[in-house]
């Protein structure tokens, strides 16, 4: 049987769904929807040569591949690719054939290291290492039910603060924007970003499907946003913590606990009844807010690194 690599078809909505149930099946560990990932494709900015690859047998999807430019990074000729094969559909060359072509675009575009995260299991590190790949950073996922024990009671705030959501700032995101931007340059990664293109922050985060505006809380001090937990969801009963920050002249006064356990507390409210998280391994803080609120690992990933000659 014969295994091709080609660009996803984002008016074949049969071809999206096939995207988006390897990607649930390889990593149910995130939210997948066909809706995100035609976002992703569409709304990213041109400068990052965004692609989404799918491999295909007998007119099934089988594998994919999300392929970018780090453009927001300062320093140039950075790539990541992020390969995921059906896994009761490997063997079959499909990882293989997805990393070669998105390596050569990758290559095309100026790009001289490479970046792809690979789940902790013996064959896919070992996959990753047969084709040139190193070990780098660690990360994991975390999961909690939400229908089942309490979650940690909310305390007082404190003097000063206030709670909102992201929906409060639906005529004018520039404060998120700003937050955001801050927050994202501190997280711990390989790759520096640095957000600097409102425009293009509208269009690619505030504007995404997923992100769920109400289940989203901002900490504020003195009419200025401070912190938040950005929370996304997929219709189906599951949510999400996007990303979770503090700016830096607010650290350590307990702002992103208490934003996360609000958010939580939002999403049981509003019905949903699981939730989940990743974090850099190296990011203790944070990990330590995650098991304080129950969050249990239930995944690892690694990131592996390749410069190409």
């Amino acid at each position: 049987m014969t295994v091709i690599v080609r660009d996803l078809r984002p008016d074949d909505r049969a071809d999206v769904e096939g995207f988006a149930r390897v990607r649930h099946r390889a990593l149910p560990f995130i939210l997948w929807s066909p809706e995100g990932i035609l976002h992703h494709l569409e709304r990213t900015h041109p400068a990052a040569r965004f692609r989404s690859l799918v491999a295909e047998e007998e007119g099934e999807v089988i594998g994919s591949a999300q392929v970018s430019l780090a453009h927001d990074s300062p320093e140039p000729g950075q790539g990541m690719l992020n390969i995921y094969v059906d896994p009761e559909r490997t063997r079959r060359g499909a990882g293989g054939l997805l990393v070669r072509a998105a390596e050569e675009h990758l290559a095309a575009h100026g790009a001289r290291t490479l970046y792809a995260w690979v789940l902790d299991e013996p064959g896919n590190r070992a996959f990753a290492v047969r084709h040139g790949y190193r070990a780098s950073r660690s990360a994991h996922f975390l999961r909690r039910d939400l229908a089942g024990t309490a979650l940690p009671a909310q305390a007082p705030l404190p003097p000063g603060v206030e709670l909102r959501t992201a929906a409060d700032y639906a005529d004018d995101p520039r404060p998120l924007f700003e937050l955001d931007a801050e927050t994202v340059a501190d997280e711990p990664s390989d790759v520096d970003s640095e957000v600097t293109d409102y425009a293009a922050w509208v269009a690619g985060t505030w504007e995404n499907p997923l992100l769920n505006r109400e289940l989203t809380v901002v900490a504020v001090v003195d009419g200025r946003p401070a912190a938040f937990s950005a929370t996304v969801t997929d219709g189906t009963g599951r949510c999400a913590a996007a990303m979770t920050g503090t700016a830096r002249a607010f650290r350590g006064r307990g702002l992103a606990k208490l934003v996360k356990n609000a958010a939580l507390h939002r999403a049981r409210a509003a019905g949903l009844n699981e939730a989940l998280t990743g974090n850099d391994t190296g990011n203790g803080a944070m990990l330590a807010i995650n098991a304080w609120l129950g969050y249990e690992v239930c995944a690892t990933e690694v990131r592996h690194v390749r410069e190409l000659g």
